[in-house]
């Protein structure tokens, strides 16, 4: 019981991490590598530094997760 209740949580964060990653490669093709920044639109350098930052944590752990015994 317990190791389906861990497999299912590492799916869920590998979800999460996949999600992360795609919206991380969007945010760049839309700011055309933040070359191209609205006036007041700083939150898109914190998004190029924390989402990549927590796609990693989170396939580090759906990786962890999904490989124990």
């Amino acid at each position: 019981m317990i190791k389906i209740v861990r497999i299912g949580f590492g799916i869920v964060l590998a979800l999460f991490c996949g999600f992360l990653v795609f919206y991380t490669a969007r945010l760049l093709y839309v700011t055309r590598g933040l070359t191209a920044i609205r006036p007041g639109g700083q939150g898109a350098y914190i998004g190029a530094i924390v989402f990549p930052l927590l796609a990693i944590v989170l396939g580090w752990g759906a990786w962890r997760l999904m490989r124990r015994k």
